[in-house]
C-alpha cells in the first residue's frame, strides 16, 4: 500500500488522497486546444497527470481508474486557421489530434480511457446553461448568454482572488451587455462563416469553460476526484468551470482535489517565437532526443516548479537512461516496482525523488526492481529502445585506454593527457564519468561515432 498525498490547489495544503468510491476513481485533466502542434510546454501537464494516473492504477487497480482528458475542437483560433488554410475546421482537427496522439505516445504517455470532443457535447452544454439560467446564475443578453459572476458567492475560493482583485489582474472582455465586468459568456451568436449550432438563443457556439464543465458532468458526474491542468488555467478557465459546475448542483464538491503544474522554459528563459526558444515536442523529436529523454527531463523537476529545459539536462538523463537500460535489459518482467520508488511519487508526485530511488536501485545493482520501477514512471513501455543499446564497440577501448591513462596521471599528477582524451570525447557527445568504481563512457545526445576514429 502507498499513501498518496497531493497538493490540492483549492485548499492550498497537501492531503491524504482518498477517493470518493475506491473502486471508482476517476480524473479529469482539462487537454489542447486542437489548432496546431503541441509545443513543448503542452507536454508537461501530460507527463505529470499520466504519472498520476500510473501510481492510482498501481494503487487501486487499472480496473477502478478513469481518466478523462478532452479535446477542444471549436474555437475562435481554429476557426482562424481555417480561414489562413482554406481547409475545413474538421480536417485541421482530426489532423491535429493524430499530430497530439502520436507525439504524447512518443513521450511514453498512456492514452486516457476518455477523450471526449467538445463538439459532441453542445447538447449537454445547452442544456447545462438552460439550468444556469432557470437558478439565476445566468442571463441572456444580445445573443450572448453570460454566467453571472455575482450569483455564485464562492466565486474566487479556488484560485483564492477576491472579485475586485480578479477585476484588476485579468483582462476582462468590455461589453455593453455584461451585467458585470468579470460576467463571462457560456454562449456566443456565430455567423454565417463561422461554426455553430441551433440554440434557444439562436445560432451560435458555447463558450470555451462550458465545455469541460458538460463533458465532465457527462462523463463522472457532478462529482469526481481530480481535476487537473496547466497553471495557467487556474484562473480564469478552472475558476470560471468551478462557478458553473457547483452552481449545477455540485455545490462545492465538483471536483475533491484541484492539481496544477507550474510552466515551462527554456535554457533559463520564458518560452518565446520572438527569443528562437519555441520548439513543439515534434521538433525536438526530429532534432534527435529519444522521447525517453525528453519524459526523464520532465520528470526530473517536482511539477509545481517551474521546469528548465536544457540541452545539458537532456545529455545528462540520455547518459542515465542508457546506463538503467543496460541493466534492466538483464531483467525479467517478474518484479514489482519498489516501494520507496512509489512512496515518493506517494508524496505528491515526486518524481526528482523517485529518480532519486532509482539512482540508488541503479547503483546496487537490484535490476528487477529498476526495471519494474522504470515502467511504473513510463521510461519503459516495451523492449529496450535501439537508441540505448547502439553502443559503439569503440568506447570499450577508449575506457581502458582512459584507464590506463588515469592510472599513471595518478602517479606523476600528469592529467594533460587525461584531460585531452576526455575534451575530446566531450566534443564527440560521450559523456564521461569518472568514479573510484572506474571510468565509464556512454553516448549522450549529438553522439557522433566518427569522431572517435584515431582516439583509441
Amino acid at each position: 500500500m502507498t499513501t498518496i498525498k497531493l497538493y490540492n490547489t483549492k485548499t492550498r495544503k497537501k492531503e491524504v488522497f482518498t477517493p470518493l468510491k475506491a473502486d471508482d476513481v476517476r480524473m479529469y485533466v482539462c487537454g489542447p486546444t486542437v489548432y496546431d502542434r503541441a509545443h513543448i510546454g503542452n507536454a508537461r501537464p501530460v507527463i505529470v497527470f499520466d504519472v498520476l494516473y500510473r501510481l492510482l492504477r498501481e494503487e487501486f487497480g487499472p480496473d477502478y481508474v478513469t481518466y478523462a482528458r478532452n479535446f477542444t475542437d471549436v474555437d475562435d483560433k481554429i476557426n482562424a486557421r481555417a480561414a489562413e488554410t482554406g481547409r475545413s475546421i474538421r480536417e485541421i482537427t482530426d489532423e491535429t489530434i493524430g499530430w497530439y496522439l502520436d507525439d504524447m505516445g512518443a513521450l511514453g504517455n498512456l492514452e486516457p480511457d476518455h477523450a471526449p470532443r467538445a463538439t459532441e457535447y453542445i447538447p449537454e452544454m445547452i442544456t447545462m446553461i438552460e439550468g444556469l439560467i432557470k437558478a439565476g446564475h445566468a442571463y441572456e443578453a444580445e445573443g450572448h448568454v453570460l454566467f453571472a459572476v455575482e450569483s455564485y458567492k464562492n466565486y474566487g475560493s479556488l484560485s483564492g482572488r477576491s472579485v475586485d482583485d480578479m477585476i484588476a489582474g485579468a483582462r476582462v472582455e468590455v461589453a455593453p451587455y455584461k451585467r458585470n465586468p468579470m460576467d463571462f459568456v457560456l454562449w456566443k451568436p456565430s455567423d454565417a462563416q463561422t461554426p455553430g449550432w441551433e440554440s434557444p438563443w439562436g445560432y451560435g457556439r458555447p463558450g470555451w469553460h462550458i465545455e469541460c464543465s458538460a463533458m465532465s458532468d457527462a462523463l463522472f458526474g457532478n462529482r469526481f476526484d481530480i481535476h487537473g491542468g496547466g497553471l495557467d488555467l487556474a484562473f480564469p478557465h478552472h475558476e470560471n468551470e468551478k462557478a458553473q459546475s457547483c452552481a449545477c448542483g455540485s455545490e462545492d464538491d465538483f471536483a475533491q482535489v484541484w492539481m496544477h503544474n507550474e510552466m515551462l522554459q527554456v535554457e533559463g528563459k520564458k518560452m518565446s517565437k520572438s527569443l528562437g526558444n519555441f520548439f513543439s515536442v515534434r521538433e525536438l523529436i526530429e532534432q534527435g532526443y529519444p522521447g525517453e529523454v525528453i519524459r526523464f527531463v520532465y520528470l526530473s523537476t517536482h511539477y509545481r516548479k517551474p521546469m528548465d529545459w536544457t540541452d545539458k539536462k537532456a545529455k545528462e538523463a540520455e547518459a542515465t537512461l542508457r546506463k538503467w537500460y543496460a541493466q534492466a535489459a538483464q531483467a525479467l518482467d517478474t518484479a514489482e516496482p519498489n516501494q520507496s520508488v512509489l512512496d515518493a511519487l506517494g508524496d505528491d508526485l515526486n518524481t526528482a525523488g523517485a529518480l532519486a530511488e532509482m539512482h540508488q536501485l541503479s547503483h546496487a545493482d537490484d535490476v528487477a526492481s529498476l526495471r519494474a520501477s522504470l515502467r511504473a514512471l513510463g521510461l519503459l513501455n516495451g523492449d529496450i529502445p535501439d537508441w540505448a543499446s547502439d553502443r559503439d564497440p569503440l568506447l570499450g577501448t577508449l575506457e581502458a585506454k582512459m584507464t590506463v591513462l588515469r592510472s599513471k596521471a595518478m602517479e606523476t599528477k600528469d592529467f594533460a593527457q587525461v584531460d585531452a582524451l576526455k575534451s575530446a570525447l566531450t566534443a564527440a557527445g560521450v559523456s564521461v564519468r569518472m568514479s573510484k568504481e572506474g571510468i565509464s563512457l556512454e553516448p549522450a545526445v549529438g553522439f557522433d561515432a566518427s569522431k572517435l576514429e584515431g582516439l583509441a
